[in-house]
């Protein structure tokens, strides 16, 4: 694998560039920071850049997505200091296909390697807890209000008929289900809704804008 190393240290460049060598990996380039790397790319265009993401001028996220967007081949890997959630969401964001702390043991960063060598992404342990929650947080927004809820498909159909205006009897027609039926999932509609009546049904939908949807 051709390597890139982009960070402002060249002590740093020099020990990550000792042991990639010796891990079979070949360091073609080197860059001091976003803009160079972003040079460096283009002229010998590596299988992997590892970059650092606060550098003086044109900062690593800016350079990824410089890269990417010309390189989408060429894999990113951040390795840098920084733990901040925002800086490891705009990595991805940016296409990085991974995120490692330069406080990695030795071991573990070569472990790393070799699974990126295999086409994987790689990031820290504890940085890929973050990530997973923040994928499932944003899920949970995308979530319809009814499922949030917890409202059952036959229950999220009998809310959308009721929210027309429709009867209890005009719903078990539409829904080709008994009146009884109706009944009982309206009873666990206000229960899981946790409203009283059937007006609060109407003026809860309107408030999640699920009025008239089937229109």
């Amino acid at each position: 694998m051709r390597v890139l190393l982009v960070d402002d240290h060249a002590l740093f460049r020099a020990g990550l560039s000792s042991m990639l060598n010796a891990w079979g990996w070949e360091v073609v380039a080197e860059a001091n920071n976003g803009a160079e790397a972003i040079s460096m790319a283009r002229q010998f265009q590596p299988d992997v850049v590892f970059m650092d993401i606060n550098m003086p001028g044109t900062n690593g996220l800016q350079a990824t997505r410089a890269i990417k967007s010309e390189f989408p081949e060429t894999k990113v890997v951040m390795l840098t200091v920084s733990d901040n959630d925002n800086d490891l969401f705009e990595a991805v964001k940016s296409g990085a296909e991974g995120y490692l702390l330069k406080s990695l043991r030795e071991s573990d960063f070569e472990d790393l390697v070799v699974r990126l060598g295999r086409g994987e992404p790689v990031m820290s342990p504890s940085l890929a807890r973050k990530l997973i929650q923040e994928f499932a947080r944003l899920a949970d927004e995308r979530r319809p209000p009814e499922e949030e809820a917890g409202l059952t498909a036959r229950e999220s159909e009998v809310l959308e008929q009721v929210t027309l205006g429709s009867t209890n009897k005009e719903v078990a027609s539409v829904l080709f289900i008994s009146e009884n039926t109706v009944n009982y999932h309206m009873k666990n509609i206000l229960a899981k809704l946790h409203l009283r009546n059937r007006s609060q049904v109407v003026a809860w939908a309107a408030k999640h804008g699920l009025t008239g949807r089937s229109e």
